[in-house]
């Protein structure tokens, strides 16, 4: 099995949601299961396994999260496939293979009384009035903007259906999202435009910024001076606290005397560990969260996929330059600028930048897995001979390991 999260975000780009993607076989090996309805996990709803076995808290802690269902999985004892996660926070995603007939209407009665949401999409506008049964019971929309009136549809909805949230699918730019947001009656939007490139930018960092750069610059020389870093660290209040934080959780009962006392015991392995993730968190902080969740995925993500790229002894390399991916989002700069305000070598410049080189296939790998993109994360497992298993477990350990860096 295979499975991602995208992110729905709202007008103040505040994650709100996230959609639960997933594929339980490869359409590449298993071509007759194309069209058979497989893909989306007839039978047994891949999603709520997924939830299930990983817990929700480890997906999304308050945040709703969407599941795909189609006209066979809505049939099936979803209680007994969602035993632990709260019935609130799914929301159950139709398509158009659920029919606005009097079977299909009853069993969403039926969840919907049973505490889950729902939501229907790939409507066209011609199908508004044949499903008016199912969309009284929705409680979102999601709509590909670029086939809605949206001046039109939200006066519609806004007095037929006006409990029901719009979602905009596939806004790929900023621009887009800023003209969608100003023209008014989404509530969501979904697409790739947090996470686009720059492509022109200032070649200055932000004061507040070059603090942080700094430290990465400290910490990933070859062979850093503990103390320097502890230095630099000392100069940022949050940074010290987290620190301090991170220290008394693992001694105790030790009496930290000063910030280099505290780096000493955390050591200079765990320091530059802490350091790469620490400090990409406070440069996202005038950014969406999602950035920093992006970027941290990335990294560990990229460290866990290591062994399947026979780049095993590389890891540490791979999460970095998982790290920097969205390094141009970050400081506002195109990639080849941004990079030369930090140390990396020179495998990960050629992934980054010219999208060449052994490092550049964990890259597109993660982009294409990110997104979705079943059909291209099939080719390349293929050609790389690369167990659907592994993969998963590489996933679900970066979640997982994201959700103990900000809970623990």
């Amino acid at each position: 099995m295979l499975v991602t999260l995208i992110p729905l975000f709202d007008e103040t780009l505040t994650v709100k949601a996230y959609s639960l993607f997933s594929q339980k076989k490869n359409m590449l090996l298993n071509p007759s299961l194309l069209g058979t309805g497989q893909r989306d996990g007839a039978g047994t709803i891949a999603g709520l396994e997924v939830i299930e076995s990983m817990g929700i808290d480890t997906i999304s802690s308050d945040k709703d999260v969407f599941v795909s269902i189609n006209n066979i999985s809505i049939f099936t004892d979803i209680n007994e496939q969602c035993k632990d996660a709260p019935h609130g926070q799914i929301v159950l995603l139709m398509d158009r293979s659920i029919k606005p007939e009097e079977m299909y209407v009853n069993r969403i009665r039926e969840l919907k009384a049973d505490g889950y949401k729902l939501a229907i999409r790939k409507l066209n506008v011609a199908d508004f009035e044949p499903y008016r049964s199912v969309l009284s019971l929705v409680d979102y929309v999601l709509l590909d903007h670029k086939k809605i009136d949206i001046s039109k549809a939200k006066i519609y909805f806004s007095k037929v259906y006006p409990n029901v949230k719009l979602c905009a699918v596939n806004v790929e730019t900023t621009n887009i999202f800023e003209e969608l947001k100003k023209e008014g009656g989404y509530t969501l939007y979904e697409g790739e435009f947090y996470r686009v490139p720059v492509t022109k930018g200032e070649t200055e960092v932000a004061p507040l910024k070059v603090n942080y750069i700094e430290l990465l610059n400290v910490v990933n020389d070859v062979d850093f001076d503990l103390t320097k870093a502890a230095d630099v660290i000392g100069r940022d209040t949050a940074l010290v606290i987290e620190l301090l934080r991170m220290v008394n959780r693992m001694a105790v009962n030790s009496e930290i005397t000063s910030i280099r006392h505290a780096a000493a015991m955390l050591g200079q392995r765990e320091l530059k560990k802490w350091i790469n993730t620490a400090v990409t968190n406070q440069l996202c902080a005038d950014k969406p969260n999602e950035v920093t969740r992006v970027s941290l995925l990335r990294a560990k993500f990229a460290e866990n996929l290591a062994a399947s790229f026979d780049l095993a002894g590389q890891a540490s390399e791979l999460f970095l330059m998982g790290l920097f991916s969205v390094l141009d989002i970050i400081l506002d700069m195109k990639m080849e600028d941004a990079l030369k305000k930090v140390k990396v070598s020179k495998q990960i410049e050629k992934a980054l930048i010219d999208r060449t080189g052994e490092f550049a296939e964990v890259l597109s790998f993660m982009i294409a897995y990110e997104s979705a993109s079943w059909g291209e994360i099939d080719r390349i497992m293929l050609l790389k001979e690369m167990d659907a298993d592994v993969v998963y477990a590489a996933y679900c350990g970066a979640l997982t390991w994201y959700r103990d860096l900000f809970t623990a």
